[in-house]
């Protein structure tokens, strides 16, 4: 595994919509494995491949119950609704208040292609919705209400 660069707010891969990931290799194993290190190592709960960047489809979250990874995510379901404080490891520094769900799920893929669901609740659903939109070129600071 490898820490890699996290790409900051002005490079202009963090506002492209990413395309499908189509091949379940080792390649892609060691993007994800080096994903979760850079993740860990910065004290985040989620990364996104166009923050390390890269403009595929699929993310990681870990909000502390395990490390979940998405391959071309779908929410397909929301419920209820929660605000509060988000911040962004390609945003350092600054947060904002933000209008997320208070339950999702999501399909998505495995690793190795396999196809999986995934629900998520308060901040593990805050944290899908964040990295799942980072995949549609789309950050924190778009929907804040408020910006600290």
């Amino acid at each position: 595994m490898a820490k890699r660069n996290i790409v900051k707010l002005g490079d202009e891969i963090l506002r492209k919509v990413c395309r499908t990931q189509l091949t379940f290799d080792d390649r892609l194993h060691q993007i994800l494995d080096d994903m979760a290190e850079t993740m860990y190592d910065a004290e985040g709960v989620g990364l996104a491949a166009p923050q390390v960047g890269i403009l595929r489809r699929f993310c990681i979250v870990d909000v502390g119950d395990g490390l979940i990874e998405l391959i071309n995510p779908v929410i397909i379901e929301k419920s209820g609704e929660q605000v509060g404080e988000e911040g962004c490891l390609s945003i350092p520094d600054k947060y904002g208040t933000v209008k997320r769900p208070m339950n999702v799920t999501v399909k998505a893929q495995d690793r190795y292609g396999n196809n999986i669901t995934v629900k998520g609740e308060e901040l593990k659903a805050r944290a899908i919705c964040h990295e799942v939109d980072h995949l549609d070129g789309i950050l924190y600071i778009d929907k804040a209400e408020k910006k600290c």
